[in-house]
Order: structure tokens, then sequence, then C-alpha cells
């Protein structure tokens, strides 16, 4: 859905040394249908997603929500069944990609420059599963020419969350205006976020209301100069 993040990831994880893979058949971690109650077949997908992974030294996601799936629900999804020492295994080795950054890797200056003022939205399962708040804006606060400015509501859900957007539109509309309404009192020209589905969702709202606000991943302003 936005190529752009992952390009950016790589760009700058080969700029600090390190060699990337990206499996092509790793295209989901099963969480739609694990969250939706089909856990069955959540695991036909996760466990590709294990084979896959499995001689990985770490795993880097783009996204707080399939970090969350991979490092805290697949212990759960996998309890008591064969793969539950493997999944065990790849949540230890799992990094969303602010905190690969700053915890494992101990970077938060990428020499980035983004001539900007910003906020910044957390993720719900990016703040409340893997408690990921500080590594974003410690990695922001090093680039040049931004200017971060939080807003009020800056931990309330967007109302995305996944397929809760489809099963109630009418409430996930409504909570994600309060997120726009939030974010457009701060007099930031972007909001970002670690999460691109939060993007997608909140962008979607301020392209309706003719907003001028736009929507960028934390890779994408990290991998400007």
């Amino acid at each position: 859905m936005y190529p752009n993040v992952g390009i950016s990831m790589v760009r700058i994880l080969e700029r600090l040394g390190h060699q990337i893979e990206c499996p092509e058949n790793v295209a989901c971690c099963g969480q739609p249908a694990f969250n939706s109650g089909y856990w069955e077949e959540a695991r036909e997908v996760a466990v590709k997603v294990l084979e896959t992974l499995k001689d990985s030294e770490v795993v880097v996601i783009a996204s707080g929500s399939c970090g969350a799936m991979l490092k805290v629900f697949y212990s759960e999804l996998f309890a008591g069944t064969e793969h539950a020492d493997a999944a065990k295994v790849l949540a230890s080795k799992c990094y969303e990609f602010s905190d690969f950054l700053v915890t494992k890797l101990g970077v938060t200056d990428l020499g980035a420059r983004f001539p900007a003022k910003v906020t910044f939205h957390d993720g719900c399962h990016g703040l409340r599963e893997l408690g990921n708040k500080r590594p974003a804006r410690e990695l922001l606060a090093k680039v040049r020419g931004l200017e971060l400015v939080e807003m009020k509501d800056a931990e309330v859900c967007c109302g995305f969350g996944g397929t809760f957007a489809a099963k109630f539109p009418m409430i996930s509309t409504a909570m994600g205006e309060v997120k726009c309404a939030s974010a457009f009192e701060t007099g930031a020209e972007y909001i970002v976020s670690n999460d691109s589905s939060c993007l997608m969702q909140v962008q979607g709202l301020l392209s309706r209301q003719g907003s001028k606000v736009k929507t960028i991943h934390l890779a994408e302003v990290l991998a400007q100069s």
C-alpha cells in the first residue's frame, strides 16, 4: 500500500551498514483474521511467517500493529501448538523500526533534514502493546529544521483499528474526526506516525475535509536529507 515506507527503511538501514532481506512471500502477519476470531485461518498465514523468518538475525517492522502481532500475539495464537517455541523465538527478534534504531542500535541522529512543523500520532498497538512512545520522539528531535508540536490527544485512537473501521464505520469516523481536529489545533503541516494504517485513516478524513495537513510515516521523514 505504501512502498516508499519500506524503501525508506531499507535505505536508512543500509546506510547504517546492515544487510537487508525482504522476503516477498510474507504478505500478511494474519492479524485481520486473528482479530476477527478466525484463529485457525490466522495460523495458516502466520505459520508461513514463522517459517520464512526463522533464520533472521533481527526482524524490523514498519508498523506497531504488525509488530505487536509478531512480538505479542503470536505467542497467544500458537500457545499449546507445535509452533509455540518458534513463536517465542521470533518474538524475541522482532523490533518496531523506531525502537530498533534507538534501543537496539543506539542511533538517534540520522542526519535527516525535514523543515516543517509536525505533530506525532501514537498508534495504539505500538504504544499500548509494545510500549514505544519515546524512540520516535528522540529520532524526530534530531531532524534538522523539524519542529515537533505535541497534540493534546496524541495517545487517543484514530478510530481505524483494522477490522473495527469496517465493523463500526460511524464510530470509526467520529473518532478519526476528533483526532484530525486535535492535530489541526497544533498548526502542524504534517501528522507523523510509525503506523501506515493509522495514517491511511487520518489522511482519508483530512482529504475529505479539504484540509492541507498531510500525513507521513516516520521512516520517510528520517530518510530525507
